[in-house]
């Protein structure tokens, strides 16, 4: 027999209370990450070539170095929430429940970490190789 009302089983929170916002957060990430990939499509298509120099020279512009970085910001946090739903789903120990998330989140903070260090090194006049 279920213990809650029905406004709490609409509202989706549980005992935890955060199911509706990690919902949420997904959502508006993925938007923010699908609008950011069309500009970068966009923006890849548009350039004279995809030689080195080009590329490099589009990323040391502010219009094209601070909408990479939302991208990659987008698409790693994007990455976290939705690996995070995997796993609880699916991990049932909870010592390797903590374990894999844990891992995930140093993960993601890392390589977003090494991709965002990449443009701004460009950005700011270094070159990424």
């Amino acid at each position: 027999m279920r213990m809650e009302t029905p406004i709490a089983r609409v509202r989706g929170l549980g005992s935890a209370r955060s199911g509706a916002h990690h919902w949420w957060l997904e959502r508006l990430t993925s938007v923010s990450t699908l609008l950011l990939f069309v500009w970068f499509v966009v923006s890849l298509l548009r350039l004279p070539s995809l030689e080195h120099s080009a590329v490099t020279e589009w990323l040391a512009a502010p219009l094209g170095a601070v909408p990479m970085l939302l991208l990659i910001v987008s698409t790693f946090w994007h990455l976290k929430l939705g690996l995070q739903v995997v796993i609880e789903d699916y991990v049932h120990e909870e010592g390797m429940k903590f374990f894999s998330i844990t891992l995930l989140n140093f993960f993601t903070i890392a390589v977003g970490a090494l991709a965002f260090f990449a443009v701004l090194k460009i950005a700011f006049g270094g070159d990424a190789g």
